[in-house]
């Protein structure tokens, strides 16, 4: 791992290098160990604030680069990124607070930098006993031990929930989902006589037009072919004729006479087109008062119903869908015996689901005691006692079954006590580092950073720290 720091918090410019294999910094109080943990933190995604910018200075930069692994190539592949055998994160912080991040050398999020910081690194403070306090830390110190994926679990957890939310929504709202079920019923029964059709109101529109207007209708046509055919020379057909015959007389003394009478040849085809369609449409045109009526009353009952619902005639074929539609949902919320059996079918999903996992938890357990147990007695904890505790919850959570608590016995015949009311803090420090020994080993990560671990112990048992350390050392930085 490389590290290269500038402006950050009180130093101006550093580059470190750490080898692989157990490596260790030492200073007095103060000197300045604990920043870079922070700026590793930082480049790992860690909350950015103005103080971590140095004083003077208009922007801190932190840089952290890996080697990469494995699972840092899946991670880089699926999340869009370079993927290069080095990995380099780049985190900068200006002095109004403002953060950016790059992941080699593309922008990245905060939240991003956190995900791929669970594969590279793994930091123990001195204040690590603290974790061991919280059960949900506790908890997934164990899974991590016994390799459980609880995500399923939660996914079925989640559904159970929602299950069981649908049907107490359904049973509170039981009698305000019959009158609205009842109110739907009734407009989609009054629409249904009237079978609004999509278009039908347009075409009804049009047709009444037509028939109110059939004697206008009718009157004009007539006139207008009378016009066209009119008896001698009245009618335009025959002055037509007449004007063609005169220009194609002396066509052949004017050429432009024969080019204006084909103009009015076209005119008088048009015209004796019209004059056709006119007499076609009054052979198939009469006055229809019957249909009138019947037209009067329907679209009587369209604009009724429109005027009733407070809506467009054009829209009530679209509210009939929708309200046929909208009884559909409430039938299936008011099913009660179906919802309760889908509450039932998810809650036994996710019985089944934390069954599983509390029995890999069990079975974790004793092995976890033992190991972390086997390295207390090294850090001077000699007949020491570490235990994993189970307790059943009275009603499945989103976790599991069970509550999951760390207890410890601190000398032979002492009873274990839950880890934070151990009363030595330098039992609590050997405690930590023996839990953190133990299930360091596990994670994926391949860099693991004990800060001042050696707190609250001193002579033969730092010795026995130091060699604990330098076992990890052997494959992991």
């Amino acid at each position: 791992m490389h590290i290269t720091l500038r402006d950050f918090v009180i130093v101006r410019e550093l580059e470190l290098d750490l080898s692989t294999g157990f490596s260790v910094l030492t200073g007095e109080t103060g000197a300045g160990k604990s920043i870079l943990i922070d700026a590793l933190q930082l480049a790992l995604g860690a909350r950015a604030e103005t103080s971590v910018v140095r004083e003077g200075a208009t922007r801190c930069e932190v840089c952290a680069e890996f080697e990469s692994t494995p699972a840092v190539a899946a991670w880089l592949h699926e999340a869009g990124f370079e993927n290069d055998p080095t990995l380099l994160l780049r985190r900068t912080v200006d002095s109004t607070g403002k953060s950016r991040a790059w992941v080699n050398g593309s922008p990245a999020t905060a939240t991003q930098l956190r995900e791929l910081g669970e594969h590279l690194l793994d930091i123990h403070g001195q204040h690590a006993w603290q974790s061991l306090t919280r059960p949900d830390a506790v908890r997934g110190l164990l899974d991590a031990y016994a390799g459980i994926d609880t995500r399923p679990l939660k996914a079925t957890w989640h559904t159970w929930r929602t299950a069981q939310q649908t049907l107490a929504d359904a049973q509170q709202a039981q009698s305000t989902l019959t009158n609205e079920r009842e109110r739907l019923a009734w407009q989609i029964g009054e629409l249904d006589k009237l079978k609004p059709a999509a278009g039908e109101w347009e075409d009804i529109s049009t047709q009444h037009s037509r028939l109110a207007n059939a004697q206008a209708l009718i009157d004009t046509a007539n006139a207008t072919a009378v016009l066209l055919e009119g008896e001698d020379d009245g009618g335009a057909l025959r002055q037509l004729s007449r004007a063609i015959q005169s220009l194609q007389a002396l066509g052949h003394v004017e050429p432009e006479f024969n080019s204006l009478a084909e103009v009015l040849l076209s005119a008088q085809a048009q015209a004796e087109d019209v004059a056709h369609s006119l007499h076609s449409y009054l052979r198939k045109t009469d006055l229809d008062p019957q249909a009138l009526a019947e037209l009067d009353e329907r679209m009587g009952q369209w604009l009724s119903l429109a005027r009733r619902y407070k809506k467009t005639p054009e829209d009530l074929p679209q509210a009939l869908i929708q309200w046929r539609e909208d009884l559909a949902r409430l039938d299936a919320a008011a099913d009660l015996d179906a919802l309760q059996k889908a509450e039932q079918a998810a809650r036994l999903a996710c019985l089944q689901a934390a069954q599983q996992v509390s029995t890999q938890r069990q079975k974790a357990a004793k092995p976890l005691a033992q190991a972390v147990t086997a390295a207390m007695q090294q850090l001077g904890m000699q007949g020491g006692r570490f235990e994993v505790s189970l307790q059943t919850l009275e009603a499945p959570a989103q976790h599991g079954l069970e509550e999951v608590s760390f207890l410890v016995a601190g000398h032979e015949g002492s009873t274990p006590r839950p880890v934070g009311k151990v009363a030595s803090g330098g039992e609590l420090s050997r405690v930590a580092l023996a839990i953190a020994v133990t299930t360091s080993e596990l994670g994926e990560a391949g860099t693991l950073i004990f800060d001042e671990v050696d707190s609250g112990v001193g002579g033969a048992v730092a010795e026995t720290v130091g060699r604990l350390m330098k076992q990890l050392g052997q494959h992991r930085q």
